[in-house]
Parts: structure tokens; sequence; C-alpha cells
């Protein structure tokens, strides 16, 4: 199919995009602040602009875009287009894929991104080849998708792969979606930094960041060492109790805090063994992503592609 399509990445403070071909060859990609506190409507007007200035960029016609694969971080109703809530952005009830098709004149295939991300990383990156996907991002939250035979796997409601409030601690942190003790409240970002500044560890900076919690551990800290050695153990479990459930072929982790590499994969890997399955954990592997934050564009471009095949091949 000749043509590109645009792919959107919508996070709480910056939006990504990229112009790709249908075999995943980005030819034009940028980034801006979200902005959400200015409004959905304002937010749309300057993705129109940005969006179509990639064409620009990229020396094609805005004609020859075929259409628009978007990830959202948000509760959506896929068959109507509309955003039910996207807790990061405080937004309820807009009517997204309207707005954005008035803007861009294109038709526009909507997800939230975990999703994306999930399609993204099994289309061209670390779980490519493989039949069976779980994604998970550990970042503010943790976010999750399925991809089973190269599709997103939704569930009822579209809410399939919420890996990050599987209830884990009964008497745990409250957690954003109304519980307590779910799995990002152990083990995000924010979980990491929480409860390192409980411990009294400070920054080189004076601050605190999940990368300054990673120098810590590097500098020789036995506090900073057994935060990630507690949030390792918690995802390490939740991962196993997934993978018990859908024996995937691999799982991808991805997100900020996957960048500390060994000092982050190996005491969660030795975490998901300890819990899973032993014939599960044969053949299921656990992999960092490789498409960082091009996942996200990626993943949305893949589904506007395989939606506009579906569409194209469909009996008339």
């Amino acid at each position: 199919m000749e043509g590109l399509v645009a792919g959107i990445d919508v996070g709480g403070t910056r939006i990504k995009a990229g112009l790709v071909f249908w075999d995943g060859t980005v030819v034009a990609r940028g980034q801006w602040p979200t902005e959400a506190r200015r409004g959905p409507e304002w937010v749309m007007r300057r993705l129109g602009r940005e969006v179509r200035a990639l064409a620009v960029q990229a020396g094609v016609e805005w004609r020859d875009v075929v259409g628009v694969g978007a990830a959202w971080p948000a509760f959506l109703d896929l068959e109507s287009g509309w955003m039910e809530e996207a807790v990061n952005l405080h937004w309820k009830n807009v009517p997204i894929r309207d707005l954005m098709e008035r803007e861009l004149g294109k038709p526009v295939v909507l997800d939230n991104d975990g999703n994306a991300a999930a399609l993204g990383e099994t289309w061209i990156g670390a779980g490519k080849g493989a039949a069976s996907v779980l994604c998970v991002t550990v970042g503010t939250g943790i976010g999750g998708g399925i991809v089973w035979e190269g599709r997103v796997y939704r569930g009822a409601l579209a809410m399939a792969g919420e890996i990050g409030h599987l209830p884990m601690k009964p008497d745990g942190e409250p957690c954003t979606c109304g519980s307590r003790g779910c799995l990002e409240t152990l083990a995000s970002a924010t979980a990491l930094v929480r409860e390192s500044r409980r411990r009294g560890l400070i920054g080189p900076s004076g601050s605190l960041t999940v990368e300054d919690i990673f120098v810590l551990v590097r500098q020789g800290d036995e506090r900073a060492s057994e935060v990630i050695r507690e949030a390792t153990f918690w995802l390490g479990r939740g991962l196993a109790a997934a993978a018990d459930l859908l024996s995937p072929d691999v799982i991808v982790v991805g997100g900020g805090v996957a960048k500390a590499g060994d000092l982050w994969f190996v005491p969660l890997d030795e975490a998901f063994r300890s819990w899973v399955l032993p014939r599960v954990a044969r053949y299921c592997r656990l992999s960092p992503a490789f498409l960082g934050e091009d996942a996200g564009i990626l993943g949305a471009a893949k589904l506007a592609w395989q939606s506009f095949t579906e569409a194209r091949e469909a009996p008339s």
C-alpha cells in the first residue's frame, strides 16, 4: 500500500508524533508539550498544526497521508470514539476522535497508550516474531498491553492489560484507581521515589528522582538497593501472575525505570522466576523494550495500517 500514516503518542507532558510507512520506517518525527490544562480544543488545534508540519519536514503532501493512529493515556470507548477519562490529563467525556478528524481531515484510529506500545514492540521491537506478547511500561504508573497473533487483545470495554492495577497488597498505599495496594503503588517510578524519601534518601542535587536512586545504588547505598529489591520483588510477582494466566512468549518491560539496565532487570528476572510456574518460565522470556520513545508512535501507526488495510479489503 502506498502512502503514509501519522502515528501520535499523547502523554501527560509531551505529545510525540511521526509519519510512518507500512514497513515501520519513520520519515519524520516531532514532539511538543501537551499542555492539557488548556483543554481538548486548544490541544487539538496545536496537534493539527504540528502533525501537518511533519509532512513539510518529510517533503511530502498532506494528501499523501492516508490516516492517523493515536495513542492516548485514557479510558476510551473505541466504538464511539469518546474519551471517558484521562486521569493524567484531567479530561473527561471528550469526543476525541471527532475532534482529531476535524482538525486533521483524516480518518483516525484510537487506542490507549499501553496497547499501542505493546503493538509497536511486537511489530518491530523486542517482541518481533513472537505470537504472544505482554508489554509492561513502568513509569509514573504501570501500564500494559497484550498482543495475540499480531492483534491487540482488548477484552470487555477495552480494559485488558491493566496490569498496574493488579491487587497485590490489601493494606498498601491508596491507588489513583480508588483501590489500595495495586502493583503500581509498589513498583512504579512514583512508588520508588516515595519509598526512598521515607528512608531518608537524598539525590546528588538535593532532590530525588528515579535516576538519583540508581546512582545511589551504584555508589553502594544499601537503603537505595533495598528499595529496588522490594520494587522488583512486587513487579516480578505481578508479572508471574500475568504469565501464569496468559503464558506469553515474551514479556517486554519498558518505561523510564527500565533505562537502569541490569540494576533493574537482574533482580526483576530473579523475582519473576521465583514466582512463575516452572513450565511457563521455560517458554517465556523477559526482555527490555527496544523501541524506547518510538514504541507508542509505531504502535499507533500499526493500528492505523491494520484498520485501513482491513477497510480496503472488506467486501463492498
